[in-house]
């Protein structure tokens, strides 16, 4: 038996998610320990309708669902938020909807973790990973025409505005206009001095 059939295959997967931190937060691999974390934070309308993929309510085998087949596409990768003390706030995603597109961030936060600057903080990790890390050449991203505030977290991280697409909302069952937005290597090379972020592999 080779020692990869000896370890678990969401250990081993786990084991390959780099941690992410900031000056306040930390991004991680999801386990099925943070199920009931993520369900209580995601079991709300307000991020639901403003999210393509969480549908409404959200369970604790939602979670589940989401956690056991996070991490596992490869070049993709779906990161916890938590504060330093371990406090789960929100989930933050690199994903690609097509082989030939660029990656695309996803990201929600508890509502009573809206308005701190965590989304910000969080976008700059992921976003300096994605490119110092990973090397990609540009990230994609999208919001609801209606959510003016993830539209400005957006714009201070450097995306720009691409135009309008419609997708399909799961909370509210139909497609809702989203506005598209796209962030380049070169532009992200001129602004990240944001700030410096370290990133530790996960043991």
């Amino acid at each position: 038996m080779s020692l990869l059939e000896e370890i678990p295959s969401e250990t081993f997967c786990e084991a390959c998610i780099p941690v992410l931190e900031t000056k306040r937060l930390a991004m991680r691999a999801p386990t099925l320990v943070d199920a009931k974390s993520v369900a209580a934070l995601a079991n709300d309308r307000r991020i639901a309708e403003n999210s393509a993929r969480i549908p409404f309510p959200f369970q604790v085998s939602d979670a589940e669902s989401f956690i056991a087949g996070a991490n596992k596409a490869a070049g993709e990768f779906a990161f916890l938020i938590t504060l330093h003390d371990e406090t789960v706030i929100g989930v933050i995603g690199l994903t690609r909807a097509e082989p030939s597109q660029d990656l695309e961030l996803c990201l929600w936060l508890g509502v009573d973790y809206w308005g701190k600057g965590y989304a910000t903080e969080a976008l700059h990790a992921v976003i300096d990973y994605a490119f110092a890390d990973l090397e990609h050449k540009a990230l994609q991203a999208g919001s609801r025409v209606t959510n003016p505030a993830s539209r400005r977290v957006l714009e201070k991280c450097g995306f720009q505005w691409t135009g309008v697409g419609l997708y399909r909302i799961k909370a509210i069952n139909s497609s809702a206009p989203i506005d598209r937005f796209r962030l380049d290597r070169g532009i992200w090379a001129a602004i990240k001095g944001w700030g410096k972020n370290s990133v530790s592999q996960a043991v």
